[in-house]
């Protein structure tokens, strides 16, 4: 009777779990555990010192670069830290001390940097030097203005940036703003006789600077004819004199006067009061324009500071 029951039992058994075996069969199976994470989205971005990988949206960035701060600053992006010593007025809320102090644009400090923790580090020419070093502590970008080509250029960083953020809409919207207003003002230049020249005031000293240079911007891009093409092209210009000044004979002089920007004793107005200088073109016709040194000199290379560069070198086409 004991060894009924059990075969019984075996075959209960057994046709149960080819029932089970059939069920599982027509069903899905099921996961075990909770699904794989997807990947994070990453922008590959090939720079003069390399390549560097960027996640998407990053939300923690330090910058060394005001014209970069400036294009984030358009894109209503974020972030953490950056150095507070001169920042130019146009972006004078990011002194606040809600945005950390990493230094200085030449000298970062690094122990504040790497206490920040950021997923991004932007630099430009002047934090170059220490690219390696800030590489350690996150990937770092370096993304300068090239004085050959500053419109391409800037609409080149403009849109990296806008892809990385996601903003890139935004980004061409205002890139294409200052192409058109560029090319309307380079239409109007090269139509006049009229040459120009580009000079630094440094507390005292003059530098004269061409094509090429980093305010070459006024030559390439917006088409005024250099009173001296063959002026040597250097990160600190042409070192000149008054009397330099007098021979070119300039239709128009743009000053930018440095020790505006860093300090100094001597102002750019009162250099130009001179003998000499009263005697050129120029000086006669009010045409020696004065220009912003926070954006030509600190803030070349973003959105809102080179609207202003355009701003004041069509005032000055206009005293035509």
């Amino acid at each position: 009777m004991i060894k009924r029951t059990r075969i019984v039992v075996s075959a209960i058994l057994g046709a149960s779990l080819l029932i089970l075996s059939a069920c599982s069969a027509g069903a899905p199976a099921k996961t075990e555990g909770p699904a794989p994470a997807a990947e994070t989205a990453e922008v590959k971005v090939t720079h003069e010192l390399g390549e560097t990988a960027v996640s998407k949206e990053p939300k923690r960035v330090v910058i060394f670069d005001y014209a970069l701060l400036d294009l984030l600053d358009n894109m209503d992006v974020e972030i953490v830290g950056l150095p507070k010593a001169n920042i130019p007025p146009l972006l004078s809320a990011y002194g606040d001390e809600k945005y950390e102090n990493v230094g200085t644009l030449q000298e970062p400090d690094f122990e504040k940097v790497f206490a920040l923790e950021p997923d991004l580090i932007l630099i430009s020419t002047r934090t170059v030097a220490h690219y390696e070093e800030l590489s350690k502590i996150a990937p770092t970008l370096y993304m300068a203005v090239d004085n050959d080509d500053y419109l391409a250029s800037v609409e080149k960083n403009a849109l990296t940036l806008g892809e990385i953020f996601n903003k890139t809409e935004v980004v061409e919207e205002k890139v294409a703003s200052l192409k058109e207003r560029a090319a309307a003002i380079r239409e109007k230049a090269s139509s006049l006789e009229e040459n120009a020249l580009v000079l630094l005031a440094n507390d005292g000293s003059l530098s004269a600077y061409g094509p090429g240079s980093r305010f070459g911007f006024l030559y390439g891009d917006l088409g005024m004819k250099p009173a001296d093409p063959g002026i040597e092209v250097s990160t600190h210009g042409q070192s000149v004199t008054f009397e330099y000044v007098l021979e070119k004979d300039a239709d128009y002089i743009f000053v930018v006067d440095r020790a505006g920007v860093v300090g100094g004793t001597v102002t750019a107005e009162s250099m130009f009061e001179n003998d000499i200088v009263k005697r050129t073109k120029a000086y006669a016709e009010d045409r020696i324009i004065y220009l912003d040194p926070f954006v030509w000199y600190v803030t070349s290379g973003g959105i809102t500071g080179t609207e202003k560069m355009l701003d004041e070198v069509e005032e000055a086409l206009n005293k035509k």
